[in-house]
């Protein structure tokens, strides 16, 4: 696995005029290419770290695989000096990705749907229905989250520069947390390794992230069959109407003790 922080010297500079060079501690941001069968599929910017969960939670919210057993074998290529290539073998009788999935250029940090073609594809494609899902949570659970994630994120106490996702029980146990300069990167770690350890759907869990609340995260967490998303920021109005028609609940907006519940209020029991 590749550094997930390294140590630069900065300039710090105060407007009463003092200055001085100190050493800082920076989040790692490098290129992960994704082969399938050794065909460059894209490039995603990301911090080292739980490469396999992250593609295989990425292939999973493009559709290409629904279970653990739709992956034959992961490995970094030995053709590349770091490990920033992985190649993926998917199993027998899985069809390999389409080709308008095939993307030449590099996909940012900050970009999560950049392989679907339409927003009527994405919203079309739910392999879990999660409007029937039985989860209820108090507000009192949901407030205590945010600090869980934040007490989990050693990474980010260390650099202040990564985003965090946390899959949560029906009771506020922590099963799973990943960090990453991204976004969404951050939550396909975290749906990949749920993929691996063959845990989909994920029924009744929550998916607490550090940001807003997105279009491709939602679309993510519907993907995986997660009931309840919530996080400490603003969701989009693309990000409330997904969440509406999925019948996912959609909390934002949660900090201290208050938050705002955008869909799905029935699942939050005073």
């Amino acid at each position: 696995m590749g550094r997930i922080t390294v140590r630069r010297p900065v300039l710090r500079l105060s407007t009463s005029g003092a200055r001085g060079r100190r050493p800082d501690t920076l989040a790692v941001e490098e290129p992960l290419e994704i082969r399938v069968a050794g065909k460059p599929l894209t490039i995603t910017m990301r911090t080292p770290g739980h490469d396999f969960d992250l593609v295989a939670g990425f292939l999973a919210a493009e559709g290409v695989i629904a279970g653990a057993d739709d992956l034959a074998t992961m490995r970094y290529c030995a053709d590349t000096e770091e490990q920033n290539t992985l190649d993926v073998v998917l199993a027998p009788g899985v069809p390999p990705p389409d080709d308008s999935m095939t993307r030449a250029f590099t996909t940012t940090s900050a970009c999560g749907v950049c392989g679907k073609s339409s927003i009527e594809a994405l919203r079309a494609d739910r392999p879990y229905e999660v409007a029937d899902d039985p989860l209820r949570l108090t507000p009192g659970l949901l407030a205590e989250l945010p600090d869980r994630l934040r007490e989990a994120q050693r990474v980010f106490d260390r650099t202040g520069g990564l985003h965090a996702a946390g899959l949560f029980d029906a009771d506020g146990g922590l099963l799973a947390l990943r960090e990453d300069v991204g976004r969404h990167n951050a939550v396909d770690k975290v749906i990949g390794w749920a993929l691996r350890q063959g845990r989909l759907p994920l029924t009744g869990t929550v998916l607490m992230v550090s940001g807003r609340a997105s279009f491709e995260l939602t679309q993510k967490a519907m993907t995986a069959g997660v009931p309840v998303l919530a996080a400490v920021s603003a969701p989009s109005s693309l990000a409330v109407e997904l969440a509406e028609d999925a019948g996912m609940t959609l909390v934002g907006f949660l900090r201290g003790e208050t938050m705002n519940v955008y869909a799905g209020a029935e699942r939050i029991v005073l």
